[in-house]
């Protein structure tokens, strides 16, 4: 099995965004066996909490399920438990590597380095533009899975 985990700031907008949207492009592409997913939050703010309703809406826009994201924060023991743990921004990249204790580990990863776009996802909590922000975790998305097929043989 391979474990992704999205990381955010508050895990109620982005990350459970990535979540969502990962869990549905892997549903589509019979995958949904061979790897899980997760989301969590660099920060304590929004534990047990459910997404924004900005991402609610934006999930139900696109008909992706919000079932089961629920707020919580990296650990330490994260690390260990996954193969891919993608944040969101390059604070968050450097936040994981300081909550995990990596610096600089190559499966910490910021999701837009897969792509054309190569910058931070913008955090629509601030922005407000939830469209925006869903099409680039799109985006990320399909290069992410694009990138596991290719290391772990994935078919």
């Amino acid at each position: 099995m391979i474990n992704v985990l999205f990381v955010c700031l508050g895990n109620i907008c982005r990350s459970p965004m990535a979540e969502a949207l990962f869990r549905d492009l892997l549903k589509k592409e019979n995958l949904s066996e061979k790897v899980t997913v997760d989301s969590a939050a660099t920060s304590a703010w929004h534990i047990g909490s459910p997404p924004h309703k900005g991402t609610l809406t934006i999930l139900k826009k696109y008909n992706i399920s919000s079932d089961d994201l629920v707020g919580r924060q990296l650990t330490k023991k994260d690390f260990e438990k996954f193969d891919y743990i993608i944040g969101m921004d390059e604070s968050n990249v450097k936040n994981i590597f300081e909550i995990t204790g990596k610096p600089r580990h190559p499966k910490i990863i910021r999701l837009l380095d897969l792509t054309e776009h190569n910058k931070d996802v913008p955090d629509p909590y601030y922005t407000g533009d939830f469209e925006e922000t869903f099409q680039l975790i799109s985006d990320g998305c399909r290069a992410l899975l694009e990138k596991i097929r290719n290391e772990q043989n994935l078919t």
